[in-house]
């Protein structure tokens, strides 16, 4: 093979989105048919349950969804009942979003179900290993943070 050859099986970004992809619908799958949402519409709840009054451009920068699909799972939230859209009293413009009770519950259930997904998927890794993961993660998004100002 030639020097300098893009191999995807050995490739950094892809491995790390077919890993994320693959934990991402496992977890899903708890929560997709029991409560009807989908990875976005999850995201955003979770979002909320931790940061409630973001507007959906702040959703969209802390999950590092995409401005359309974030816009699309609120659209599909509010019209569940699981979120709740107040207009920003300094900017009119801006809509404050946050969960509503039903929205609560729903976060609430899958919250738990979440943290023992991540247990049990991290039982694959020594205490050592699951630290370090942390470390490089951490580094690995101030890296990003830092080409994304060049």
């Amino acid at each position: 093979m030639g020097k300098g050859q893009l191999i995807l099986e050995i490739f950094l970004p892809y491995r790390l989105s077919v890993v994320t992809n693959r934990i991402s619908g496992a977890l899903s799958r708890h929560y997709a048919t029991r409560f009807g949402i989908s990875i976005p519409e999850w995201r955003v709840i979770a979002n909320l349950g931790r940061h409630p009054g973001l507007s959906a451009n702040e959703v969209a920068e802390r999950s590092a969804m995409d401005k359309v699909t974030v816009s699309r799972a609120v659209a599909s939230l509010e019209e569940k009942g699981l979120l709740e859209r107040v207009r920003d009293a300094g900017d009119k413009r801006r809509s404050r979003l946050s969960l509503s009770p039903k929205g609560q519950a729903v976060h609430g259930e899958i919250a738990p179900l979440a943290l023992g997904f991540e247990r049990d998927l991290l039982t694959a890794l020594t205490e050592e290993e699951v630290a370090q993961l942390d470390v490089i993660i951490n580094k690995l998004n101030a890296k990003m943070d830092s080409m994304a100002g060049s």
